[in-house]
């Protein structure tokens, strides 16, 4: 038996951006043009690019209500259509969730196609997003425009299944950092305006205490060294410095390496006895063959290697990890805490290579970033993150609480 197939058209937008916002979505009949379903919704404050998912979602539900087994989805949005079909990443943190939840139900499917298609030929979701923004802003209704029936092909610009539904899967599975390759370098709205620090989720990150690898200068990646005895100093200094920084805070997530464990205890303690949550993502990234030798060895040993790996973040050290991979996993890490913590404080501990790369991201900066940034042990940073994508960096390598330590 022949599967359905229907049209979805969605779009979405915002009076400001950010500002009231809303989303239209329409499932047709792809032979003639009949309207199946629509989908309106007004949705506060947020985003064009969030509506613009929001948008997506709504349309791939209704599409899964009427028993669609394939979809062509059709979109302005040249940003969703290209990160859903996975040529951009998706840099912005208040998007991941969303392209994970459009993600998992793309995966609901036997095919999806993602198109671009021009503002003029998908009036009908327009219209609808159009009024929902008027609704959510206070200005009356206006009149309804009749929908178009013809149904045109559309531009193809995503490939077609097995490789998108594949695609989808890791978006849900990651929803991974992300450097768009053209187009929009950051869908964060840019704005000086003040925004309310109550309304994001803070992460504090901080940098474990010093190792006996830490004052040799040597890669520490996987292997689990502990504290010295400066590094406890430093922690005990460093829990103090955080339970004044974030007294609020409601949980310490950390890598699962002692090192980390031992920081996150002691500032678990410090805010008096929240609890103390591993994650594997937020581990160090894996040197390989470096592991445990100076840069001096490593550039005698390896020269070749060395360079090339100084040179491009998605180059491993032998038997080791790249900066890619560590990004990709650190950012799913983050939009993992965002989700779990809206509008909490979060303590993050971890080390250099993961919390380089979260306030890289946090930063829209680019990859020499990675070499020019120090992060001391036991160093404190701050990073805001809101639902609609927002980020404010407050804090870097805060050493202070440090001074008095030899």
């Amino acid at each position: 038996m022949t599967g359905r197939v229907v049209l979805i058209e969605a779009d979405g937008g915002s009076r400001g951006n950010p500002g009231p916002a809303g989303y239209g979505a329409v499932v047709r009949d792809p032979q003639t043009g009949e309207v199946l379903a629509e989908r309106s919704e007004s949705i506060g404050v947020a985003t064009n690019n969030v509506a613009e998912y929001r948008g997506l979602i709504a349309g791939l539900e209704a599409a899964a209500e009427l028993g669609a087994t394939e979809v062509d989805a059709r979109m302005d949005s040249k940003l969703v259509v290209e990160q859903m079909s996975g040529r951009w990443q998706i840099k912005n943190v208040g998007l991941r969730p969303l392209a994970a939840q459009a993600a998992e139900l793309v995966a609901r499917f036997a095919a999806v196609r993602f198109s671009w298609v021009p503002r003029e030929r998908n009036k009908h979701a327009d219209a609808l997003a159009n009024a929902a923004m008027d609704a959510a802003a206070g200005v009356p209704a206006r009149a309804t425009v009749e929908p178009p029936r013809i149904v045109e092909p559309p531009r193809e610009v995503a490939g077609p299944d097995p490789a998108l539904r594949d695609r989808a899967g890791e978006v849900a599975a990651s929803a991974a950092d992300a450097r768009a390759t053209g187009g929009d370098a950051s869908t964060a709205p840019a704005s000086w305006e003040p925004r309310p620090s109550l309304t994001a989720t803070r992460l504090v990150l901080v940098r474990h205490g010093e190792t006996e690898y830490t004052e040799q200068g040597r890669y520490s990646g996987r292997g689990d060294v502990a504290l010295s005895a400066r590094g406890r100093e430093q922690i005990r200094a460093t829990a103090a410095r955080v339970a004044a920084l974030a007294p609020g805070a409601v949980a310490v997530v950390s890598s699962p390496l002692s090192r980390c464990t031992a920081t996150a205890a002691a500032i678990a303690e410090a805010l008096g006895g929240v609890p103390v949550r591993r994650e594997d993502d937020l581990i160090e990234c894996d040197f390989g063959a470096w592991e445990g030798r100076t840069f001096a060895e490593v550039r005698a040993g390896w020269p070749g290697e060395l360079d090339a790996w100084l040179a491009s973040t998605a180059v491993a050290p032998p038997d080791g990890e790249s900066f890619v991979q560590v990004a990709e996993r650190a950012g799913r890490a983050v939009a993992a805490l965002c989700a779990a913590y809206p509008r909490e404080t979060v303590v993050v501990v971890s080390h250099v290579s993961p919390i380089k790369l979260v306030l890289r991201d946090a930063l829209a900066a680019g990859d020499a970033f990675l070499h020019r940034l120090y992060l001391d042990a036991a160093g404190v940073s701050v990073v805001d993150l809101w639902p609609d994508g927002g980020v404010a960096v407050r804090l870097v390598n805060e050493t202070a609480h440090l001074s008095a330590i030899a």
